[in-house]
């Protein structure tokens, strides 16, 4: 009996070397589960529209809408809330987050991922997720996680 593969569009920042690195080190988790496709991981970074110069109108709708549908095309969204984590700031980055709330109100699982275990969570995240893996140690439970099942996985940090 096979199983079923889910496609993935991975949510994170990409601007600095360490947030690629996170982003290398779930990817390459993710593709050691066998509830994921590993053909089927949508990384926006791969995908920004070379043909139109960074930053153009025609560059943000073209960018925009690849995503947006690229969100509603996944089975589920794991979202990296790491952004300036070696800045020691903790808040996520305003893309990621505008991409959990439209999966959230599409009825896409969520999958919320942090490197940074001692940050705080807002509200509006912490009641939108379905799992969370907290800390380096706790992440590399996503190869492990049935992202077919897809049980609740709860985070101890603090709400606000």
């Amino acid at each position: 009996m096979s199983v079923y593969q889910n496609k993935v569009y991975l949510a994170s920042p990409f601007f600095s070397d360490g947030q690629k690195d996170r982003i290398n080190q779930v990817v390459e988790l993710l593709k050691q589960n066998p509830t994921i496709e590993s053909d089927g991981i949508f990384i926006p970074q791969d995908h920004q529209f070379e043909s139109e110069p960074f930053g153009s109108f025609k560059w943000q709708d073209a960018v925009f809408a690849s995503d947006m549908r690229q969100v509603h095309k996944a089975d589920v969204v794991v979202a990296i809330l790491d952004y300036q984590l070696e800045e020691g700031l903790t808040e996520p980055d305003s893309g990621t987050i505008f991409e959990i709330g439209s999966a959230h109100e599409a009825n896409i699982p969520v999958i919320m991922v942090q490197f940074g275990e001692n940050s705080e969570l807002n509200l509006m995240l912490a009641r939108s997720y379905t799992a969370f893996f907290n800390g380096k140690a706790d992440i590399q439970h996503l190869k492990d996680y049935d992202f077919n099942n897809l049980e609740q996985r709860y985070t101890e940090k603090k709400v606000l």
